[in-house]
Parts: structure tokens; C-alpha cells; sequence
């Protein structure tokens, strides 16, 4: 306050000292005692008008650039200085008390903009883009589990299927009996405590496996850690099969595990240490560091084999399809992991026998007039359609019901649907199969 006065005294002395000077001259010059006291008074009040007006300027200079909400204040005061003035200048106290009105409006309106928060202008601050290096362990789990279920939150949610297509086959859950892949709960203490001390597995000695890869690689060798382990069996699925869960008719000699750093899956390293960090931290274990496992996978696939991170998209984001539709037909199954599956003629890497060959259009015919069936297909094509998104409306015997995930009627575009189901309407026993388009 000592400085604002101190301001507006040193832009005001002029006035202020005219002002002065013409109350000596009343003093002198006015020689009837009444005239001369309201000159006085007058010229008095002229000096307190002044004052304040220089104040409101000092104010106004002191606050315009910087963060004190207190512009209004000039405002006020030169309201003040207004109806001062107005009440003894009567010749111009109207118009004195209208610009007073006008100034209060406007230190009214002005004090309750001040009020309001205020938003500093200028350009949106440069958004910093976080690289996988720099995630903490959380961050990594939540892209991890986006990877693997579609979004963060999702893991609990029966269907939910993201760009890793892990639960095609696995079961993340307790106690949760999983029929064509083992369930993934309590993995990281499994595979220190049972999968690595397991003889089949034949650590540092790949050469005394019974599979039909000994190694993921010329040279590569085994895990030894719980960490190297997740690594290997990611990326070389065939190299230890836990026991009742190989391919059909191969005594746990091959798996049916596709290697997911491949195409179509094609995870990078940094999307596969992102879902290992979220199998450890969703049972509260500490995981390896980042560091720790990009160099698991870097064991197990050579550069040559690593896939490329796509920076086009957010780091783990994954459509909520497996398909759309305008692959070739035989990327769609092997999209949709058909491939692992079933064998399928005509389509390379279909031979799965975890569920029936599809030589539809010789077999659905047969199904529709099975006395056991209870779906509401009426052809070829219908039952097709149906035996995919309700696998349970028709189970093949000897294939178990629920084997199938009921999933793909939400996964797959109604194109690619299509395009599988035009396929297979035109597989049959004996002939050659289609062209793939």
C-alpha cells in the first residue's frame, strides 16, 4: 500500500500542487468568509479526488501484467472519486454519478472475471511420448494386459480377447481347468519350482529333449531362470510341452502353441516383457526388471527374428477384432487361430486336431440330418455360421463341447466370417480345395 501511494503521489504532484496552489489563491483573492470556505472545501475535495485517481492509475499500472487479481480495484476507486465529486459539484453531479454507475457496473463485472479460475493462454504444452524403457512396472502391466485381453480391466471379463489371442486357449483365473493350453495363474512360481526342475524339460542339455525342436534357436540352450523359461516357451513353443497339452497324436512331442513373435500374432519384445510383467504383478510378485527381459527374449530369438514395435499405434492398443475381413481367407484362420486347431485342406499350417477336420461341404450336410442335432441351420452355409458362433449348438463327437471359444462371432468382422464361410461350404472329401482369395 506504502508503495501504490508512494506512486500515485509522484504521478500526481502536478495536479495536486495546482490544486494547491489555487487554494492560496481563495484564500487571498475571496474576501466574503462564507464563498471562501466552499471555495476551500471544494478545492479540498478536489485534492481527495485527485489523490484517489492517481491511485486507481497506479493500481491499474502496477496489476495489468501481472498474476495480482486486484485490477478491479481501480475500478472501484475511481467509482468512489465519482460520487465524492458528484455530491458537492452539483452543476455536474449527474453526469459525475452516471460515469460513477458505469465504473461500478464494470469493477462488478471485472472483480467476478477475476474470480473465476483463470486458464494462461498460449500454446498446449508439448506432450511427452513415454517409451517402453521408461514404463514403470504398472504401466507395463496395464499394457501387458491390454495386449492380452483388449483393455485394462478386462482379464476378469469371460470373451475379452486382445492382440496376443492368449485366451483362445489359455485360462488366466484360479483353479480355472483349461482344455488345449495350460492355465497361466501361479506361472512365474510353476516355472522355477515344477517346469524348470522337470526331466522332460532337460535344463542345459536341449539335446536329451524328446520334442521335436530341441532348442529355439542353433545355440540358444535353455532357461534357468523362471523368466528365461516364460521367454523360451513364448518363443519356441515346441521345445518342452507340458505333459497332456501337445498336439493330438504326438505325445507331447509338439505343441500346438503357435510362436507369437510370428505372424499373424507378431508381438515385439517389448509388448512380450509388458505381458510377462502383468503375470507377475497381478499376483503381487515383483518382476524382472525391463532390462531383464528384453535379454530372456533376446536369448531365444535372434534379431533377425525380432518383430518390429508399431509406432503408427498407441504402445499395446489392439482392435477389438481379430480379423476384418480384407485378409486372404487363409490369414483369416490362421488370425483367428483356426489353424491350431483343425486341419483345414488347403490352408498352410492347418493341422490341428484338437477339433474335427472342416470338409464342410461334405460334413454339414450329414450334421443337419444327425437326429442328435439341435441347432436351426437349415443349410450348408447356415450351419457353417452357426458352428462358429455357437459352437454348441452341434458338438462333433468325440471332440468335448467347450473346447471351441465362443467368441468369434464377436471377433470376426461379418466379412471375414464370410470369406470362411465360403470356404469351407466348398471343402469336401476327396476334391481339391479352393483356391484361397
Amino acid at each position: 500500500m506504502g508503495n501504490l501511494i508512494s506512486e500515485a503521489l509522484s504521478m500526481g504532484w502536478v495536479a495536486i500542487a495546482i490544486l494547491a496552489g489555487l487554494l492560496v489563491y481563495f484564500q487571498v483573492s475571496i474576501a466574503d468568509p462564507a464563498a471562501k470556505k466552499r471555495a476551500v472545501f471544494k478545492t479540498f475535495i478536489g485534492i481527495v479526488a485527485t489523490f484517489l485517481l492517481f491511485m486507481a492509475i497506479a493500481n491499474y499500472k502496477n496489476n495489468f501484467y501481472g498474476e495480482n487479481r486486484m485490477l478491479p480495484a481501480s475500478l472501484a476507486l475511481i467509482t468512489v472519486t465519482s460520487f465524492v465529486m458528484a455530491m458537492y459539484f452539483t452543476n455536474l453531479g449527474a453526469l459525475l454519478k452516471i460515469g460513477g454507475f458505469m465504473f461500478f457496473v464494470a469493477a462488478f463485472l471485472s472483480g467476478y472475471g477475476n474470480w473465476l479460475p483463470q486458464v494462461e493462454g498460449g500454446f498446449p504444452p508439448k506432450e511427452e511420448k513415454i517409451t517402453w524403457d521408461s514404463m514403470t512396472p504398472q504401466q507395463l502391466a496395464d499394457k501387458g494386459e491390454e495386449i492380452i485381453f483388449g483393455g485394462i480391466g478386462k482379464s476378469s471379463v469371460q470373451g475379452e480377447i486382445g492382440k496376443g489371442q492368449c485366451p483362445l486357449c489359455h485360462g488366466f483365473q484360479k483353479g480355472f481347468l483349461s482344455e488345449r493350453a495350460p492355465n497361466l495363474y501361479g506361472l512365474p512360481e510353476r516355472a522355477e519350482k515344477e517346469r524348470l526342475a522337470d526331466p522332460r524339460y532337460s535344463m542345459n542339455a536341449p539335446a536329451k529333449r524328446d520334442t521335436v525342436e530341441k532348442e529355439a534357436c542353433p545355440g540358444c540352450g535353455t532357461g534357468t531362470t523362471a523368466q528365461e523359461y516364460i521367454a523360451e516357451s513364448h518363443a519356441c513353443p515346441n521345445c518342452y510341452v507340458v505333459a497332456g497339452f501337445g498336439l493330438k497324436g504326438s505325445n507331447d512331442r509338439e505343441s500346438q502353441m503357435p510362436k507369437i513373435h510370428k505372424p499373424p500374432i507378431s508381438l515385439s519384445l517389448p509388448e512380450l516383457a509388458a505381458v510377462d510383467t502383468w503375470m507377475y504383478l497381478r499376483e503381487g510378485k515383483e518382476p524382472p526388471s525391463y532390462e531383464d527381459m528384453i535379454k530372456s527374449y533376446e536369448k531365444f530369438i535372434p534379431e533377425s527374428d525380432r518383430p518390429k514395435q508399431q509406432e503408427d499405434k498407441p504402445a499395446g492398443a489392439a482392435s477389438s477384432l481379430l480379423a476384418d475381413g480384407s485378409e486372404p481367407v487363409d490369414q483369416i484362420f490362421a488370425k483367428g487361430q483356426c489353424v491350431s486347431c483343425h486341419v483345414i485342406p488347403g490352408i498352410p499350417g492347418a493341422v490341428g486336431t484338437i477339433g474335427p477336420k472342416l470338409e464342410e461341404g461334405t460334413n454339414a450336410p450329414l450334421r443337419l440330418k444327425d437326429p442328435g442335432y439341435k441347432g436351426t441351420a437349415k443349410s450348408t452355409t447356415e450351419y457353417i455360421m452357426e458352428s462358429i458362433v455357437e459352437p454348441s449348438a452341434y458338438v462333433v463327437k468325440p471332440f468335448p463341447d467347450n473346447t471351441m471359444p465362443k467368441v468369434f462371432g464377436q471377433k470376426l468382422s461379418a466379412g471375414a466370417l464370410k470369406k470362411i464361410v465360403d470356404y469351407l461350404s466348398q471343402v469336401k472329401v476327396g476334391a481339391p480345395p479352393p483356391k484361397i482369395s
